[in-house]
């Protein structure tokens, strides 16, 4: 049984490390451990627990970018109305894109997910993948760096965004928001299924999903702000469909007298993923990945041996 505090403090621990690129799924292996609490992971409790909060950060990230989410369910109603994407049309680009990106990690997710986490999910190796999860943010900043300016960012995107794209696309007093869609739909499809491919990574504990996705949009030209924007719309759909088909188990009747226990825990994820949205869309406006980088090597290596101090 999960008490009303470990709720919250699951809650918030979810919400916050699904989206910063550190690994939720690694935090809730380890820090149950490390507070000493005898939660058995594997119990059909726990596991609805976990639909729970990840289902009301899903919703929170779909209102967050609602606006978004409007003009791309219109852009992808033109495309299938016309049966074809225009290049003029931003938001009918970044529909296909979503949808080419979402294919990787729902196909693997599908197939892998169960045995991954059964074979994973200890503390000390979900500890150890926090490091090497640290490495590859260090890796793709370095390799970004290198590359200079990034080839996709906001800037670029309002030089290069057709005169014609404002009639079906990008609405005043949304400019900001239009240009940085804008700027993600100037990727591949060949560049979207490859950051989709990356976010699969995330079926590892220790292995960030938010990371891996701004890993691959940083290598596939995107500056870190757009990385961060796509890797919040690419994250939705995936989130979502994967908590909806598991909805039955948390409305089973085994679940009803945890139901409470689940809606903390549910509210606090959910308010903590709008402030980590927040925060981090204007964080990379200017920042890069590397003080997750450090965090993820410093923690990784701390709750290692922490938990062999404590023979977990």
């Amino acid at each position: 049984m999960i008490t009303t505090l470990q709720a919250v403090v699951l809650g918030l621990i979810q919400g916050l490390t699904e989206l910063f690129p550190i690994s939720s799924l690694g935090h809730s292996v380890i820090l149950p451990r490390l507070f000493g609490w005898s939660l058995d992971q594997n119990a059909p409790s726990f596991v609805s627990f976990l639909i729970a909060t990840h289902l009301a950060t899903a919703v929170v990230l779909f209102l967050f970018f609602l606006r978004d989410w409007v003009e791309i369910f219109k852009g992808l109603g033109r495309s299938i109305r016309d049966r074809a994407v225009s290049p003029t049309d931003t938001y009918a680009k970044l529909a296909w894109l979503l949808i080419v990106g979402t294919i990787p990690a729902g196909i693997l997710g599908l197939v892998l997910e169960k045995p991954i986490r059964s074979l994973f999910a200890s503390p000390l190796l979900a500890a150890g993948f926090l490091i090497v999860n640290g490495l590859i943010l260090f890796v793709a900043e370095r390799l970004r760096s290198r590359q200079g300016t990034p080839l996709l960012s906001s800037t670029a995107a309002a030089k290069h965004t057709p005169a014609g794209a404002t009639a079906t696309a990008i609405a005043e007093p949304e400019t900001r928001t239009a240009t940085s869609d804008a700027g993600i739909a100037r990727l591949s499809w060949k560049q979207a299924l490859g950051i989709g491919a990356a976010q699969a990574g995330a079926l590892v504990p220790g292995i960030s999903r938010s990371g891996s996705s701004m890993v691959g949009g940083l290598l596939s030209g995107l500056d870190n702000e757009l990385a961060a924007r796509f890797s919040f719309l690419l994250a939705t759909p995936i989130i979502g469909a994967a908590a909806v088909l598991k909805l039955p188990e948390l409305f089973s009747p085994a679940m009803a007298d945890d139901r409470g226990v689940f809606l903390v825990g549910a509210l606090c994820s959910g308010a903590a993923a709008w402030f980590a949205t927040t925060f981090l869309l204007r964080f990379f406006e200017t920042r890069t990945l590397r003080p997750f980088a450090i965090y993820c090597l410093a923690g990784g290596c701390v709750y290692f041996v922490l938990l062999l101090m404590t023979g977990q």
